[in-house]
């Protein structure tokens, strides 16, 4: 595992062999079952929506913590093959922004991402489960996503994205646990959708709607760019509120239209 040394599945962020993401830990926030915050009301959304993604920061240490950004924040998390540097550059419309690898674990920063001209910024965490690294720089990371976390005002929702083809795994139920016990919204993104068929798409949708208390994810394909529109009004509106998409048209598709995932074949 990418950042502890159990034989279990979830995510060893924290120090101690404790997680931050380990709903059982030690001042937690309580049992599962409860509806987590999701940012993934009805609206309309810009088909072809345009937008700017800089790389304007990355953090390693938590004394670099005093440089990131003041604006409003989305952040993404997930286990380490689950796409999210090919989403982001799917959402850019850029090949190469964020660096994709057939190696999990690549990122090992959290890299702030300018998203112009809305002006917000996409965090990337590192992801969770897979790279082989020391315990001490497992340490380092897991206290620096943790005190970046917690209490900050500026985070205003969290994209979880959580690979389609794999039943629900633990360490992904105890990401949506951890976030939605900081009051973190959540915006669940079921990636690598087109390396399955409509059918299973549909069950992955009904299992995780039934996780998420009738919440439906949004089905992404980096490689297609199916949910992209959707995912990006998504973030927009997360981040900035309504005002953001007044000129999206009447539209109220469905949040979890079929959707298929990266090119990266099981990048970061």
């Amino acid at each position: 595992p990418m950042w502890g040394s159990g034989g279990d599945d979830r995510p060893r962020w924290g120090s101690k062999g404790q997680s931050p993401l380990d709903p059982h830990r030690a001042g937690g926030h309580g049992p599962r079952g409860r509806r987590p915050l999701v940012f993934l009301g009805a609206g309309g959304y810009m088909r072809g929506m345009k937008s700017e993604f800089v790389l304007e920061s990355t953090l390693y240490t938590k004394k670099q913590l005093d440089q990131v950004p003041s604006g409003p924040q989305i952040v993404l998390t997930g286990r380490s093959n689950v796409g999210k540097s090919s989403l982001i550059n799917c959402l850019a419309g850029r090949k190469g922004l964020a660096k994709t690898s057939s190696t999990p674990g690549k990122t090992q920063s959290v890299n702030f991402y300018r998203v112009l001209p809305q002006d917000y910024y996409l965090a990337d965490l590192p992801g969770y489960g897979y790279a082989k690294v020391s315990k001490e720089m497992r340490r380092g990371f897991g206290e620096l996503i943790e005190k970046y976390l917690r209490g900050n005002a500026r985070i205003k929702a969290a994209g979880a994205l959580i690979d389609i083809r794999l039943p629900p795994q633990e360490s992904d139920l105890a990401t949506v646990e951890f976030l939605s016990g900081l009051s973190i919204p959540l915006i669940p993104i079921l990636t690598k959708a087109d390396k399955c068929t409509q059918r299973e798409r549909a069950l992955q949708q009904s299992k995780w709607r039934d996780i998420l208390c009738g919440v439906t994810p949004v089905v992404f394909s980096a490689k297609t760019g199916l949910g992209r529109d959707q995912l990006l009004a998504a973030m927009c509106r997360a981040a900035l509120g309504e005002d953001c998409l007044a000129s999206a048209p009447e539209t109220s598709p469905k949040v979890a239209a079929a959707g298929s995932d990266p090119a990266e074949s099981d990048a970061v």
